[in-house]
């Protein structure tokens, strides 16, 4: 049953970089905002899963720590008093009688609105698990699948297992403060950025990461919870045993759309379909930015996203102003509050 009603001019799901950033696009265009997003903050995966993880790509940031990022958007965003749901997942997505958006959350919460943006990421997400025999002993204390503080892992034993850029920005990362670094693959080649590849076989070759490939995760040994070391096994059945005080495997997300499948909306992969031209996903009035949203030639960048917002913010702008020309001025000259 419905506890609260609300009524705004976008309703946006999700409070990650590109939800963020949609409030502010729409803000500059008068445009008022409440944000639906399941977990417990904002910032998505930036705030839930690399705060302290340095993204290279933002246009004049040389580095900036993904929880940084999260929290100069949250700043960025806030002279439009946007109104958050936290904690709590969209459940229902209809169109309300008079034209505009109804959506509904897990907390009872509705909000009415002219238009939608859909900026939930890869939706709810979760670490996969490789699947060793007793690992669960080990998680949340010596098996980690998310770095909240970089600094908890000074002077420690560090492995790291995976091929892709959260192995290989880590293994560079922790390679500045850990007792050592040892980073399994099972080929050589890594998936990572090119410059981040040839960065960490730097620090292979200078001897401050040591390269454990090919190899795979193959069990685990230790004291209660705490892991001591971590078995690798090769492809002809070879194990190597590597001294640890703490295993990180990244092996990317498992992705669930939740009640977003049930919506109607034309999904491809569990991404939703747009027009790259506004962010449209064919329903008027709802739109999709940052990684949830695809297209021909789609870039899945922080960027890209921030990118999609300020389209889709245009774009709705007839929807919540119908009466009213859009006379668009740069924030250069228009400033902001």
């Amino acid at each position: 049953m419905t506890k609260t009603e609300h009524s705004t001019d976008v309703a946006i799901i999700g409070a990650g970089p590109a939800g963020l950033f949609g409030v502010f696009q729409c803000g500059m265009l008068n445009m008022r905002c409440h944000v639906v997003d399941a977990l417990e903050m904002v910032g998505g995966q930036c705030s839930a899963l690399y705060p302290e993880k340095p993204i290279y790509d933002i246009p004049s940031r040389l580095e900036i720590m993904g929880g940084d990022l999260a929290a100069k958007l949250e700043r960025q965003a806030a002279p439009f008093s946007p109104v958050y749901h936290l904690d709590q997942q969209v459940m229902k997505l209809e169109p309300f009688a008079d034209g505009r958006w109804r959506l509904e959350t897990s907390k009872g919460v509705g909000v009415k609105a002219n238009a939608v943006f859909i900026a939930a990421g890869v939706g709810a997400f979760g670490p996969n698990r490789p699947p060793l025999e007793g690992i669960e002993a080990f998680e949340g204390t010596s098996v980690h699948y998310l770095i909240k503080r970089r600094e908890d892992f000074r002077d420690k034993r560090v492995v790291i297992a995976g091929g892709g850029d959260s192995a290989v920005d880590w293994a560079i990362s922790l390679a500045e403060i850990a007792k050592s670094v040892a980073i399994i693959h099972r080929r050589p080649k890594f998936r990572a950025a090119p410059g981040s590849a040839e960065k960490l076989k730097r620090l292979a070759d200078e001897g401050a990461v040591e390269l454990v490939t090919p190899y795979q995760l193959a069990g685990l040994e230790g004291e209660g919870a705490q892991i001591e070391t971590v078995i690798v096994r090769d492809m002809d059945g070879q194990e190597r045993r590597l001294a640890a005080d703490a295993l990180l495997p990244f092996f990317g997300l498992s992705q669930n759309l939740g009640p977003i499948a049930d919506w109607g909306l034309n999904l491809e992969r569990n991404h939703i379909k747009v027009d790259p031209a506004d962010c449209c996903t064919g329903k008027p009035g709802v739109f999709a930015i940052g990684d949830i949203a695809v297209y021909p030639g789609k870039l899945k960048l922080i960027l890209t996203g921030f990118a999609e917002a300020a389209m889709a913010a245009h774009a709705a702008y007839p929807l919540t102003h119908p009466n009213e020309a859009l006379h668009f001025e740069y924030s250069t000259t228009k400033g902001a509050p």
